[in-house]
């Protein structure tokens, strides 16, 4: 038996928290510190493949929205970006900046060199809330507090979503890292209920050989045979071309979100595509859900974000979760600082999203070495049609069990 909860219908942030929206009282220069509450949100932009410019937009619009409503219990929320060029150099200088202008958080930002960022921002004290999750220190900083649960959280999600799919045997298609070892083993313990056959395929980074790993993944193409797909999107693209010239006959393809983003879905999901009909994991409902239209309605106008894309997904749900901390320390008459902010997210408090997840809380976090900050444990059913994905099953799939090795809830 399976733990499913529903997901509510969409609420906007600034809709979701009225008290804090009170009249503003912004001042000049002179005293603009005690009248204004400062974050940063950092991403790269202008450098490549892993530009992410839609998420310090979206940080930008959600900063318009919240004055033009009157700003956090009358202070203006001040919403500092900063182009992090995807380089450990440009991060740091982000990492200085927020330092020097004393922001109260880093919130929903995306980078993939926060193993090097973070311990910048634990010497100054300053949470970062919401990050991609990319990096191991994302799950292990005691200043971090992730809204998303990794790619451990999707494997396991895309096992059981396969298994109830009638999958007998699932080839998990990964790339031959450390990382990539970790999720042989959670995906084994998604299937080992049902004895369900793990075939470990393994994709160099170096020297792929994507004809092999589609073979393999094929195995005797048979009825009840299945593959998941952890690459990422460039590598998700070649393993996928090499699967369409094998012709297979009866292999179910699932993924996990982060592998097929809408430009692998686009040529690869149509009718004759090899992710026509495949299962994919997700961390939020898809992005033709009504729990998105918030987002929209936010995100209106700026072609920079894409509702779509996941990294803007969750710098939404960041936000969503800052300002019902923001909300929640001006009930109880708590000035919003640093530390504050990390006293209300270390204590417990269940912190909502509008729908887009279930109820978040640090209180309920992961035992686990690998990944102990994790706290959101819940997954999505979702279908690729027609080079969109839609929803396959309606609710929240908790496989927390699965990453930490028990037994499925009865």
């Amino acid at each position: 038996m399976t733990r499913w909860i529903r997901p509510g219908s969409a609420t906007a942030a600034l809709a979701l928290l009225p008290a804090l929206l009170a009249t503003s009282a912004c001042g000049d220069s002179a005293d603009a510190a005690a009248t204004e509450y400062t974050v940063m949100t950092w991403s790269p932009s202008g450098t490549g493949g892993f530009d992410r410019p839609g998420v310090t937009a979206l940080a930008e619009e959600i900063g318009k929205d919240v004055n033009a409503k009157g700003g956090l219990d009358g202070h203006r929320l001040r919403v500092i970006t900063c182009n992090e060029h995807n380089t450990v150099e440009g991060g740091t200088a982000c990492v200085r900046q927020a330092v020097a202008e004393k922001v109260v958080a880093v919130v929903g930002s995306y980078s993939l060199n926060s193993d090097s960022l973070l311990p910048g921002l634990e010497a100054a004290k300053i949470p970062y809330l919401g990050g991609y999750g990319l990096s191991n220190a994302e799950f292990r900083s005691p200043l971090s507090y992730p809204v998303a649960g990794g790619t451990p959280t999707l494997i396991a999600g895309n096992g059981r979503q396969l298994v109830a799919a009638g999958c007998h045997t699932i080839a998990l298609v990964r790339p031959d890292t450390k990382a990539g070892d970790t999720l042989t083993g959670y995906l084994g313990s998604a299937l080992k209920p049902e004895g369900v056959k793990l075939v470990d395929v393994k994709v160099s980074e170096k020297t792929p050989d994507y004809g092999d790993a589609a073979r393999k993944a094929l195995g005797d193409d048979r009825p009840g045979t299945c593959a998941s797909d952890a690459l990422a999107p460039e590598q998700s693209v070649k393993l996928l071309d090499a699967y369409r010239q094998l012709g297979p006959k009866h292999t179910l393809l699932g993924a996990v979100i982060g592998s097929v983003p809408q430009s692998v879905l686009g040529p690869m999901g149509g009718d004759g595509g090899p992710l026509n009909n495949a299962y994919v994991a997700g961390w939020y409902p898809p992005a033709s859900s009504r729990a998105w239209d918030a987002l929209r309605a936010a995100s209106s106008g700026d072609s920079r974000i894409d509702v779509s894309d996941l990294a803007a997904q969750t710098t939404w749900v960041a936000y969503q979760v800052f300002l019902q901390a923001a909300e929640r320390l001006r009930a109880a008459g708590t000035p919003l600082t640093s530390q504050s902010l990390r006293d209300l997210l270390d204590s417990g408090d269940s912190l909502r999203t509008g729908g887009v997840t279930p109820s978040l809380s640090w209180g309920e976090m992961l035992p686990s070495a690998e990944s102990p900050r994790l706290v959101n444990t819940w997954v999505t059913y979702q279908q690729v049609k027609a080079s969109q994905l839609t929803e396959q099953q309606s609710g929240f799939l908790d496989v927390r069990w699965v990453l930490t090795g028990g037994r499925p809830p009865q």
